[in-house]
Order: structure tokens, then C-alpha cells, then sequence
């Protein structure tokens, strides 16, 4: 069965658990992107099975449908909190902006290439202010070259670190909540580095929608409130496996009348 560039495809070799689809193909051998997860891969075609393709393949309405906020709007008005969401990928970041507008959050989206995020970071801070920093994009650990405590052994672990720091010499936790990595990446350093949260305590893949989730739970939270941490992580697709984080509050201010 021949393969083309765009098909959606899984691995047999892998129990066909991941939908992909194919960014390239060179001697044999497919290049591939999560669908849904924040993952690149490669793959012999031999390997590769088609995937038809239908509505279930994209799932994030499956988010939508269990991201329910309860707003009084009878008497209140609400202020969420302001997002910027810098992405290393185009088409994950494209989603991400379409599930903040559904959910009604303001939100500013940027692609940048993960290792140049950490040199635009001062500029776009001081040009938007937001209330959240998304910095996420592709990353994975490379179990092979070694320890995971080790970042030279992961793909971008150490451009978001950078980032991270830059954005904290500019503003303190609780002014700024940054929320940092993509899948399989270092959250311990992230959070050392000054991440309130990161991905992937056990160096698993997430979701494409994963930051972005997070970052509009905090956005429609209370800003006088502590968040509930489990019940946030508990939103995304493999709550505290993929992402975790540490207590803080929301950035919603809360107004009367309405």
C-alpha cells in the first residue's frame, strides 16, 4: 500500500496508539506528527498502517465537553486573565487559539521556534503584559543517551529553561504564571527554573491542548482564590502523569455589578 504525505497513519510496532500524520517521506522512512499529541517521530513505512479518516480523529471537543466553568453571570462581571501562548508549532497552535476563543479567553499566539523563544521572550512581555505565559512546543527525552535528570538528553528541554529564566527576571510567580514543555520534557528543572507549570512528571507525551487547558483554567480562576491544582490537572489527557504544577491563584478579577 503506498504512502503519501498528509495521510494519517499508527504503527504496528507500537500497537497502533498514536494517530500521526506524515510530514515527509525519505528512503523508506516516514517522518511524523502527533495528530493530537505534541510528538515527532520517524517510522520504517513498513511499519505504518492507514488510518481512516473521520470525526473521532480530532478530540478536542472531548475537552470542550469537560471544561465547564461556573459563572454567576445574573449579578457578576469577570476579568479573566490575559494569555500569551508562544508555540513551536503552527497547526498545535492554531488549535490551542481555537479553544481559547471557545472557552472566552483572551489570548495572544505566537510561533517561534523553541530555541529561539528564550530571545523574543523581554520584547513580547513588555509589548502584551499578560497575566499567563504558555511556552510549549515539541520536546522528548531520549532515553538512550541516558539519565532523564540530564537535559542535554531531551530535544528542546533546555531552550524552554532558558525561557523560563528570561521570563522571570521580569516578573515574580504570583505577577506572572508560566506554564512550560511539551511532551516527555524535564518538569523537575522546569519547575526549579521558575515554571508554576510544567510537563511531563512521568516523561510521558500530552496532548496538543494540554497547555492551553491548563492556562484557561487559571485565567477563569479567581484571583483572590488558590486554585484547585488536582482538579485543573485532572482536565487534561493524563492529569498528573503529563503535567503538574505547584498551588497558586487564579487571575480573574471578579466585579458587581454586572
Amino acid at each position: 500500500m503506498p504512502f503519501n504525505i498528509g495521510d494519517l497513519v499508527t504503527r504496528n510496532s507500537y500497537n497502533n496508539d498514536t494517530v500521526f500524520k506524515i510530514i515527509d517521506i525519505d528512503s523508506g522512512i516516514a517522518i511524523l506528527k502527533g495528530v493530537n499529541i505534541r510528538l515527532f517521530a520517524d517510522s520504517d513505512i513498513s511499519d505504518l498502517k492507514k488510518v481512516e479518516v473521520n470525526n473521532d480523529i480530532n478530540d478536542d471537543k472531548v475537552f470542550l465537553d469537560r471544561f465547564q466553568i461556573d459563572l454567576n453571570r445574573n449579578e457578576f462581571f469577570y476579568l479573566p486573565g490575559k494569555v500569551v501562548h508562544i508555540d513551536g508549532d503552527e497547526e498545535y497552535l492554531e488549535r490551542c487559539m481555537d479553544f481559547y476563543k471557545k472557552v472566552h479567553v483572551k489570548a495572544i499566539g505566537i510561533r517561534i521556534k523553541e530555541d529561539e523563544i528564550s530571545s523574543n521572550i523581554k520584547h513580547l512581555l513588555e509589548e502584551y503584559n499578560p497575566d499567563i505565559l504558555v511556552i510549549t512546543g515539541h520536546d522528548a527525552y531520549y532515553k538512550k543517551l541516558g539519565s532523564e535528570d540530564d537535559n542535554n538528553n531531551y530535544k528542546n528541554t533546555t531552550n524552554f529553561i532558558k525561557a523560563v529564566k528570561e521570563a522571570r527576571k521580569l516578573e515574580s510567580h504570583d505577577k506572572l504564571i508560566i506554564i512550560a514543555g511539551a511532551c516527555q520534557s524535564n518538569y523537575e528543572e522546569l519547575i526549579k527554573a521558575g515554571a508554576n507549570f510544567a510537563s511531563s512528571p512521568k516523561r510521558i507525551n500530552i496532548h496538543a491542548l494540554d497547555p492551553a487547558i491548563i492556562a484557561s483554567s487559571i485565567a477563569l480562576s479567581d484571583k483572590f482564590k488558590q486554585i484547585d491544582l488536582i482538579g485543573i490537572l485532572e482536565k487534561t489527557k493524563y492529569g498528573a502523569k503529563g503535567i503538574g504544577g505547584i498551588i497558586t491563584n487564579g487571575t480573574m478579577y471578579v466585579g458587581y455589578p454586572r
